[in-house]
């Protein structure tokens, strides 16, 4: 009898589809994916197959974002319910409205936002790349930087550049406490410190290397040290440990786990290939589709953005 994951890899075959996992998710579901990473740079890794359909183990913007770099392809999310707090946290009516008590400023908008707000911005940025765009920007200008406040804080400190903030904020980081913190740092005296900018800056105060995903995959990987304590999303630790077995990887603190990136599970991306019929469905609850008007637009944000370069060096404290 086949078990999930081989009927997975079956219909993938059968429906030329390719499996994107977010660096967050289930193990299980990073170990059956063609590309595990972070969104953006799924995102375009997944444009560049011959693939008609993508199915995206992350959460909805994500996949939205996939949609629009890839408006050829179908896009699924297994679980349509996996949504993004922090994305959630900020509407198109509530930039506009920001915009207009900021008038000439430039938006810098987070990748982790929807496709409305994106189509609201003049630029998109990663947390790797968010230095340079803002860099980018004549200092005589004005930055309204949305939705993430710490990311967006953690630049303004790097650069000395006052900015305007979105109050937001990713409810799973902000469970790292500097107090957690510490108490590592005790237990593992020889330890070094990565975090991720989404964290409050008490806590990127006490990191040895601040950085995204990518950033923190990268120094795991190449450093010599053998003992990392990761400050961001737990389900990160999983390719940690893939990639470098002979090293230790702590969790700051169980509580950094993300709920709705653990929506996703095998079963559910068995389910989202069973049910699409690649040749009529497009009203399957699994399909994610973003109006052209709306892709449009938010496609200029995220291409001024790759214009600049490609993905730069992670960011450091």
């Amino acid at each position: 009898m086949e078990s999930i994951a081989e009927k997975i890899l079956r219909l993938k075959k059968d429906k030329n589809a390719v499996i994107l996992a977010h660096n967050y998710q289930r193990g299980e579901i990073q170990d059956i994916a063609d590309f595990a990473g972070d969104s953006l740079g799924l995102s375009q890794q997944a444009a560049e197959t011959d693939a008609d359909v993508i199915v995206f183990c992350g959460v909805h913007f994500m996949a939205e974002t996939a949609a629009i770099l890839s408006p050829d392809k179908k896009v699924l999310l297994p679980d349509p319910q996996s949504g993004c707090p922090m994305a959630d946290m900020i509407t198109a009516d509530g930039l506009r409205k920001m915009k207009s008590e900021n008038p000439g400023a430039t938006v810098v908008c987070y990748v982790n936002t929807t496709a409305a707000v994106k189509a609201e911005s003049d630029i998109c940025c990663t947390s790797s790349n968010a230095e340079k765009v803002v860099s980018s920007i004549p200092e005589d200008q004005g930055v309204i930087f949305v939705p993430d406040k710490s990311l967006g804080a953690y630049v303004a400190s790097q650069l000395g550049r006052k900015m305007t903030f979105w109050p937001g904020f990713c409810p799973t980081h902000h469970r790292i406490l500097a107090q957690d913190v510490e108490k590592r740092k005790q237990e593992y005296p020889n330890a070094k410190v990565v975090a991720h900018p989404e964290c409050t800056a008490d806590v990127l105060e006490l990191a040895d290397l601040v950085a995204s995903t990518t950033g923190i995959a990268r120094f795991c990987r190449e450093s010599d040290v053998k003992e990392i304590i990761v400050g961001t999303e737990n389900g990160i630790i999983h390719r940690l440990k893939k990639e470098s077995p002979d090293k230790t990887f702590i969790e700051i603190t169980e509580q950094a786990t993300c709920p709705n990136m653990k929506k996703n599970t095998l079963e559910k991306v068995l389910w989202c290939l069973e049910d699409l019929n690649t040749d009529t469905d497009t009203e399957s609850e699994h399909v994610v589709t973003v109006p052209e008007d709306i892709a449009k637009k938010a496609r200029l944000a995220i291409e001024r953005m790759l214009e600049l370069s490609r993905p730069s060096p992670a960011l450091k404290g």
